[in-house]
């Protein structure tokens, strides 16, 4: 095993060698000028641009960064929802040999001062106003930011000498090349592949964010491994929609669709997702759990109401492609009626229902960025949608691990990627060497030093690792509860079992140092108004919503079928509903949805008090 890992490192560096993203983009320019490389919606119209366009637009951006004195190994930032701008920008500043730094559209004012500051942003390129009016009250603290650059919007400054437009910085540049036509290109050069590609911020879960250097070595050596892992033919559709401030959707679209010479359909708001996938037909499709549970959801409500013999169909094809899928895992035989039914059904109920969604064409889909419930893979494993989880991180250049066709175990997050190697340290954490693994944290060498061991980063999972090989990721190595009776607790996989739920979005379990497990639980705010609908329950506000009986009485379902599935010790006890949502502009949540304990353990001390009142 570690000499083919070794191999397959060695054939990945030889593949990828001297090569940075610019000498990418170039090839798909030159070698497939007319394939189309991204699309978005203007209004009612549907847009395109291809790679010999795409890169000409990239240019212009390039010479109007270096018009307005960006030189290389400078940073820019990106704060931008998933649109055209934001990746033509992006790639104009690798064009001219600086850094990008996309931050989350969500950030509070202080977090974007600390991240511009921290990186020492001498521009930053803003989609809208919303954006700016945080970037103007922390330019006092940004001594490096020279100019803003707004894609909409700039009209208002007009007598601001330090803000100027997109179609500026454009201008700006279409005349430096028209006087120098070899500016971007002789900056471009320069690059070598141990530069800075990007910087990502993590999203802070415990403390300040910390930014992971990604190299263009990293890039380049994750989806050379990547396609070695999916074995993907080139020239795939893609959608991109999770922020490109997170490593999973730079390397989901951004990365592997220049790496394959795909088109991505970009779409700047999450909720209009299904849309896009309707109008891409992707090949790849890569969410987060909740996507997919909202899919379910969707699905699942579209056929209650349906009604005759179109509904029994569908209901025993989805019961039935289940039955399969768990027939497989457990390494069983499939009856012969079984398999007959599920065959039939399956061309006549299961290919209509992925058509619907949009999916039909996919070959791989991936869950990522948080544990997704084995009963959500087993329901779309069956009606013929190849969905698999992988775990990753930025650390990681984003994939570590992941489950594959012909190698899929639901529970585990699978084997490693193509030329990377895990192991386990002495307490169960788990370690990952290979070419993903990034050059540490941007001026920080304490924390690098802690993290980053002899080319293996300590991922801060505790993990398994099978006979077979496949990982099994624990819990945080920091989240684990120990109880007063000194029980360890992984509360990630107690709160996902709770999440299962399609009325509850957030559940954090409490416990540490307490004699019980408890919960504070939080309704999803998007599902809660059709859930009441098909209920019967009327629905005004959620903080009047989360209180009624019927509520109550159906979270207290949802946690009794979670401890059902966990030891006695690990069960939960007593819960509460929260009146309020949990977002990241709310700060309970970090920009990826992940929980901030710290915050809502001091937001919420009363209310985790009172399940403990008389305990």
């Amino acid at each position: 095993m570690a000499n083919s890992a070794t191999d397959t490192r060695a054939a990945i560096d030889k593949a990828v060698e001297g090569k940075t993203v610019v000498d990418i983009v170039a090839r798909n320019a030159t070698e497939h000028p007319l394939v189309p490389a991204i699309h978005w919606r203007d209004g009612d119209r549907w847009k395109e641009l291809t790679w010999s366009e795409y890169r000409a637009r990239v240019l212009d951006v390039a010479a109007g960064l270096i018009d307005l004195g960006i030189g290389k190994g400078d940073f820019v930032a990106l704060m931008a929802a998933n649109r055209p701008e934001h990746v033509i920008a992006d790639l104009g500043v690798v064009h001219a040999a600086a850094t990008p730094v996309t931050l989350y559209s969500t950030l509070a004012t202080s977090q974007v001062a600390y991240i511009g500051g921290h990186c020492e942003a001498r521009v930053a390129i803003l989609e809208n106003l919303d954006f700016m009016k945080r970037w103007e009250e922390a330019k006092p603290e940004l001594p490096n930011l020279e100019y803003v650059v707004l894609i909409e919007g700039a009209e208002e400054y007009a007598d601001v000498d330090w803000v100027l437009s997109w179609d500026e910085l454009k201008e700006r540049g279409r005349n430096r090349l028209a006087a120098e036509p070899d500016l971007v290109d002789g900056r471009s050069a320069q690059l070598e592949p141990t530069d800075i590609a990007t910087l990502i911020y993590t999203s802070g879960t415990t403390g300040t964010p910390k930014g992971v250097v990604i190299t263009h070595y990293n890039v380049l050596w994750t989806v050379e491994s990547t396609e070695r892992t999916l074995h993907i033919p080139k020239h795939p559709r893609l959608v991109s929609f999770l922020p490109l401030a997170h490593i999973a959707e730079r390397i989901a679209s951004h990365y592997l669709g220049m790496w394959y010479v795909g088109e991505v359909w970009y779409c700047p708001d999450m909720t209009q997702v299904l849309e896009y996938v309707q109008e891409a037909r992707p090949n790849i499709f890569v969410a987060a759990p909740r996507v997919f549970e909202r899919f379910q959801a969707g699905l699942m409500a579209k056929l209650e109401g349906e009604e005759g013999l179109k509904r029994t169909l569908a209901m025993a094809a989805i019961k039935t492609g289940t039955e399969v899928v768990r027939l497989k895992q457990a390494g069983e035989s499939i009856p012969f009626l079984t398999g007959i039914k599920h065959t039939a059904l399956e061309k006549v109920v299961l290919t209509k229902l992925l058509d619907g969604l949009g999916m039909s064409d996919v070959t791989i889909a991936i869950s990522t960025a948080a544990p997704i419930a084995p009963e959500l893979l087993e329901f779309f494993q069956g009606i013929g949608l190849p969905l698999y989880e992988l775990w990753g991180m930025s650390e990681l250049t984003g994939p570590g691990t992941t489950n594959l066709p012909g190698a899929n175990k639901i529970g585990s997050v699978g084997k490693p990627i193509a030329g990377g190697e895990v192991k386990l340290a002495e307490d169960g954490e788990l370690m990952m060497t290979g070419g993903n693994v990034t050059g540490g944290y941007f001026k920080m060498p304490n924390e690098t030093a802690e993290t980053f061991v002899d080319g293996w980063v300590l991922t801060g999972d505790l993990a398994e690792i099978d006979a077979e090989g496949f990982v099994s990721i624990v819990d945080r190595k920091k989240e684990l509860i120990i109880t007063a009776g000194g029980k360890n607790i992984a509360p990630t996989k107690l709160e996902g079992l709770i999440k299962n739920h399609p009325l509850i979005g957030q559940a954090c379990v409490i416990g540490d140092r307490r004699k019980y497990l408890s919960a504070l639980i939080v309704l999803d705010g998007d599902m809660a108004p059709a859930w009441a609908e098909r209920q019967g329950i009327a629905f005004t506000d959620m903080a009047a919503f989360s209180q009624l009986p019927e509520i109550q009485a159906e979270v207290q379902k949802a946690v009794d079928d979670a401890n059902e599935d966990v030891a006695r010790v690990e069960q939960i006890k007593k819960f509460t509903v929260l009146p309020d949502e949990w977002t990241p502009e709310s700060e309970e949540l970090t920009p990826t949805l992940k929980l901030k304990r710290r915050v809502i353990h001091e937001r919420y001390e009363t209310e985790i008090e009172d399940l403990y009142t008389g305990a």
